[in-house]
């Protein structure tokens, strides 16, 4: 689950605690390990265990995080999952670096519906389902943007809108912005110079990416494909528009 070579960047991270870094070490391991052999382990990481900390009386506390087996210690799936919830994946760090960035900036994104869509993102990620991850994080993005504009540009993206098509209804809620297609919908932003056009070209490679993975296709994907487009997402909308 975790890489040796990966190990010393997750075990110098404060906010761990002891049982969190043994687990860690423990991900290193394809096989049940002895303590001494865990105690070597996070030395190459760069932690050198205290006789104060007993790992097995720590392991042996932890719930059911690790088990210990006749043949050493090992990591269980519920121990993975804690880790998972600490932001470890098989991602790469630049990858991983990207989602831990993302969550961190869910407290900030207002709309519930939206934190929601993101935070969805993020697992979906974190678990390599990499399409729903694309998706979610767009459906995200035109949620903050539509609330942006509503809020602070209601009146101006309504002249504009009728002023390219005289059939628009002028939207009064957020859901009114539903009735445009989204690509237009850019458009009429940077219009408005409310995205500039070198932002918006990265979003309408994020929107083919996302309609790319909301339909039935033989299109693959790997995580530092779906790491740049939640990047982009992420500075250009989540931490632009909140």
């Amino acid at each position: 689950m975790l890489k040796p070579t990966d190990l010393k960047v997750w075990l110098h991270k404060k906010e761990l605690t002891q049982l969190d870094k043994l687990l860690l070490v423990l991900a290193t391991f394809d096989a049940p390990c002895q303590i001494g052999d865990l105690k070597a382990r996070a030395r190459e990481g760069g932690l050198r265990i205290p006789p104060t900390w007993n790992p097995s009386a720590v392991l042996g506390r932890s719930g059911g995080l690790a088990i210990r087996t006749p043949d050493g210690w090992e990591l269980t799936d519920q121990g993975r999952g804690r880790l998972r919830s600490l932001g470890l994946t098989h991602l790469s760090p630049a990858a991983a670096n990207v989602a831990h960035d993302l969550r961190a900036e869910l407290g900030n994104i207002k709309d519930p519906d939206a934190s929601a869509f993101v935070e969805e993102a993020i697992k979906c990620f974190e678990y390599q389902l990499y399409r729903a991850a694309v998706v979610f994080s767009w459906v995200a993005a035109v949620q903050v943007l539509q609330q942006h504009i509503h809020a602070h540009h209601l009146a101006a993206f309504n002249a504009e809108a009728s002023r390219v098509d005289p059939k628009w209804r002028p939207a009064k809620t957020t859901d009114d912005f539903g009735r445009m297609k989204e690509s237009e919908f850019l458009d009429r932003l940077v219009a408005l110079s409310i995205i500039a056009k070198n932002v918006k070209a990265e979003l309408v490679d994020c929107l083919d990416r996302r309609n790319g993975c909301g339909h039935p296709n033989s299109m693959k994907l790997g995580p530092n494909t779906v790491a740049h487009h939640l990047e982009i997402l992420l500075l250009n909308i989540f931490k632009a528009f909140q």
